[in-house]
């Protein structure tokens, strides 16, 4: 199973000895022989077969082997002499932590080394406490942990990470001054994880050796287009930084894509499409950079400049607003009216547009006529109904989106 697959890969990067059970062994066509072989394909050797793993069958509902099992944890601990001392100041990990309504913060933490008492002062990760009390895993209140003692502690200051380390500490004033230093350089980290790649600042962390690689995410309006954008962009690594499509999709840019970006410090491409209203919302708080394109070569061109370091945004849309259409007319002289409501923003009489169908975009123009009712007018609100006449596309439908920009030109930006 992959949690089993992720389980060894993770305990064989900690280097920690392996003890595998293989359970279930009650059942009729339960196959040890075959769980081995595939164990022996991802370095684990049964003892058995000539290797160095111990391996064994057990049941847990019929409670076969769990003796044996038992036993063999307390060899293979005795033959590597994994050993704790009782006497020094505990030291743990701790596993779960969990903000109890009436208990404040809690953590459960399995001590490694040491015994833990009540009313010792400790730090766990950026947090520092004394322990006020602690609960064993059958729910009664203790005095002591010893080692390999799973414990609930209480009396922390704040809730710490799982994986923390748990450490008592006799020096009080000392432990304050590390919990504060650990804390300046969490805050520190949270700032440089929320500041973004945007294709803006890729000329200047190259520079500072900082960038390696570029990754894209690709979204465009059809599986052509996506897969020629790919090969067209990878194309573009050189030896200073390589370009790498980590997605390349068909449809608009969702909060799936968002997330993935936010994570892997990617950059959206969509090309003849649009993100959706959550998604945008969504990347103006994760600071994800979403460039959006309708021709190959001006995307190539960007994506070229902004590595060499000659990015520049001489130009800049600005988003107004977009309406709903809800109906379409055929008047004589006029020609194809859409009968539209705003239902963002505003539309300005001057502003371009692009027409959106399924949020993908089918027309990029301007706008011949706005009118309410019979009067034409310079810009139409939100919540407000139009008429709407596109220059040189009569092809609006009923559900279409029309949404309105204006290009506004930018002071070049000098690159250090």
């Amino acid at each position: 199973m992959p949690q089993t697959l992720e389980a060894i890969d993770h305990a064989k990067a900690a280097g920690v000895p392996i003890i595998v059970a293989i359970n279930k062994i009650d059942k009729p066509d339960a196959q040890p022989e075959r769980i081995k072989q595939q164990l022996a394909d991802r370095g684990l050797l049964a003892e058995g077969w000539g290797g160095d793993t111990v391996m064994v069958e057990v049941s847990a509902k019929t409670q076969v082997g769990i003796e044996l099992m038992l036993e063999m944890i307390l060899l293979v601990a005795d033959m590597l002499d994994l050993k704790a001392n009782p006497t020094r100041p505990a030291m743990g990990t701790v596993l779960e932590a969990q903000l109890d309504r009436g208990r404040g913060p809690v953590a459960t933490v399995l001590v490694r080394n040491g015994t833990l008492s009540v009313g010792d002062f400790f730090i766990c990760g950026a947090v520092f406490g004394k322990v006020r009390a602690m609960i064993s895993d059958r729910g009664t209140q203790i005095r002591k942990a010893e080692p390999a003692t799973p414990v609930e502690v209480l009396g922390l200051g704040s809730l710490p990470e799982v994986g923390d380390d748990f450490q008592v500490v006799t020096d009080t004033a000392k432990a304050q001054q590390i919990v504060k230093f650990r804390d300046l350089k969490d805050r520190e980290a949270a700032l440089a994880k929320s500041a973004r790649l945007t294709l803006d600042q890729l000329h200047k962390q190259m520079e500072a050796g900082e960038i390696k690689e570029l990754p894209i995410i690709l979204k465009a309006d059809v599986g052509g287009s996506a897969e020629v954008l790919t090969e067209a962009l990878q194309k573009l690594s050189n030896e200073k930084v390589k370009v790498r499509v980590i997605l390349a999709g068909v449809g608009a840019v969702n909060e799936s894509d968002v997330l993935l970006a936010s994570a892997s410090n990617a950059v959206i491409i969509g090309f003849n499409v649009r993100p959706e209203k959550a998604a945008s919302a969504l990347a103006e708080r994760e600071k994800v950079d979403i460039r959006l394109h309708t021709i190959i070569y001006n995307l190539t061109d960007e994506i070229k400049a902004a590595m060499s370091g000659l990015l520049e945004p001489v130009f800049r849309e600005v988003y107004k607003g977009k309406a709903e259409v809800r109906e379409t007319f055929r008047i004589s002289k006029v020609g194809n009216v859409a009968g539209c409501q705003v239902v963002e923003g505003n539309i300005p009489s001057r502003s371009e547009i692009r027409l959106l169908r399924d949020n993908v975009v089918v027309h990029t123009g301007k706008i011949a006529s706005l009118r309410r009712f019979k009067d034409d007018v310079s810009e139409v609100k939100s919540g407000q109904e139009c008429g709407i006449t596109l220059e040189n596309f009569p092809d609006v439908k009923q559900g279409d989106i029309i949404e309105a920009f204006v290009t506004e030109r930018m002071a070049t930006e000098v690159f250090a």
